[in-house]
């Protein structure tokens, strides 16, 4: 669905409710509308509009909506639904997905859920759940078709044939040992162009791309990017048992994660954060960062207030400080952005990061010259004092240098202690700029002035 056609339908069902006919949104939700659709009109709904059409939606059709959901969302939902109801939706889930929002539910509705699958399902949802979700482990799906070595190629197709239908995004067979040792691969299409006698063995592949269950999810999707990988089978870092696989869908999920984490962070929000969550959930979140927000604005507002004597003598400078801020401020965000990127590729390391500094810097000097002088010129012009031009030219030039210096070695040192620099960056940023440009700009002009 466009997201015009979303915005369509929202406004009719918006109509419905207020006139307080039912009897077209049951229907849009429960048969005109695929299930991704109708999970898009909950998320783009306020809360108290958004429980009324979950109310609409039949219980026949909660489990499929349930699976395209963003996950806060969706627990939200499942923690309101009594057990049976779980039991009954969690039949919709696989094996992966349903891990992931189990982990978010209490141990006690989880233990029922488990309790009520057949002991394959059981089993391969509790092996999911000893992973973070945030892993290899955590992403794959335990739904894989595997084959013997020592099998023909018509004995295969015989297997294959017996399958109501092929897991999805199946582009190969794995191999496996009686033990469920990984042994190799036999892509899809190499196995309809084999001769029906060859053994297995004869034709799989033995190097392939294979992924420890413990890697990182964020490594998980660089390797399959870099690969242009479909599936990947995911081992026991032990004893080099299959586990499962990971599919590209899973991986793009992540991708999608992360570039909202990147972005959301920036602004000191939570990943899950959702457009129409409720106004004290909402408030509490940003709190926080507000404070912290406070916190740097005082610290800056401490350092101009070290210079209240120059300021007295030439109002000018005041009207000029903001200037030399924004101007560090932005060229610093730049950099920090670019080499978070750079560190969520795994580009940057020990051995680049002093280029990567000295060119920052080279840069930095050169766009502080340049501007510099486009500022100082129009500063002499307004208020005709070539001293004040002078200083705030230089101001700009020493604010620069220490952004780009910032912007670089910043990301690169959180990362190294444990912090997230995309959630922490931009407000040790921003302090570090303000508190040079001021420091340096008022600096400048208690000396040269005063």
């Amino acid at each position: 669905m466009s997201e015009q056609n979303t915005l369509n339908h929202l406004q009719t069902v918006t109509e419905s409710l207020e006139s307080g006919e039912t009897m077209q949104i049951r229907y849009l939700l429960n048969g005109a509308l695929p299930a991704q659709d109708v999970a898009r009109l909950l998320e783009s709904s306020p809360p108290k509009e958004r429980k009324l059409l979950w109310e609409l939606v039949e219980a026949k059709n909660e489990g499929e909506v349930l699976q395209y959901l963003s996950e806060d969302i969706g627990i939200q939902f499942m923690k309101n639904m009594d057990t049976e109801r779980l039991i009954a939706v969690s039949e919709h889930f696989e094996s992966d997905d349903l891990a992931d929002l189990l982990q978010h539910l209490p141990e006690k509705i989880v233990k029922e859920v488990l309790a009520s699958m057949s002991i394959q399902d059981r089993t391969r949802v509790e092996g999911l759940l000893s992973y973070s979700e945030d892993s290899a482990g955590g992403l794959m799906n335990t739904d894989t078709i595997t084959i013997r070595p020592n099998i023909t190629v018509d004995i295969a197709f015989r297997y294959l044939r017996r399958h109501a239908s092929l897991p999805d995004m199946t582009d190969s067979l794995l191999v496996v040992s009686r033990s469920d040792r990984l042994l190799g691969t036999l892509p899809l299409t190499k196995l309809l162009v084999s001769d029906l006698n060859a053994t297995i063995r004869d034709i799989m592949e033995t190097e392939f791309t294979v992924i420890v269950a413990e890697t990182p999810a964020s490594e998980v999707a660089q390797l399959f990017e870099k690969m242009d990988l479909v599936s990947a089978p995911v081992i026991d870092s032990n004893t080099k048992k299959l586990l499962g696989r990971i599919t590209i869908d899973d991986v793009v999920d992540v991708i999608r994660d992360e570039a909202e984490h990147s972005m959301l962070s920036m602004a000191g929000l939570d990943d899950d954060e959702d457009t129409f969550s409720p106004i004290m959930k909402t408030t509490k979140r940003r709190a926080v960062w507000l404070g912290i927000n406070l916190i740097t604005a005082f610290i800056a507002s401490y350092v101009i207030g070290l210079f209240q004597a120059t300021l007295d003598q030439v109002v000018a400078l005041a009207i000029l400080m903001p200037i030399v801020a924004s101007m560090g401020g932005i060229a610093g965000s730049q950099v920090l952005t670019l080499v978070i990127r750079g560190i969520a590729l795994n580009q940057i390391g020990a051995t680049n990061t002093r280029w990567l500094l000295n060119r920052e810097l080279i840069v930095g000097l050169l766009n502080g010259l340049l501007w510099s002088t486009v500022i100082a010129i129009l500063t002499a012009l307004w208020f005709d004092n070539i001293k004040i031009a002078y200083i705030i030219a230089g101001a700009i030039v020493i604010n620069l240098l220490f952004a780009a210096a910032t912007g670089t070695l910043l990301p690169i040192l959180l990362k190294r202690i444990g912090i997230d620099p995309a959630l922490a960056g931009s407000v040790i940023l921003t302090t570090v700029t303000d508190v040079v440009g001021f420091l340096s700009f008022l600096g400048l002009a208690t000396i040269f002035l005063i």
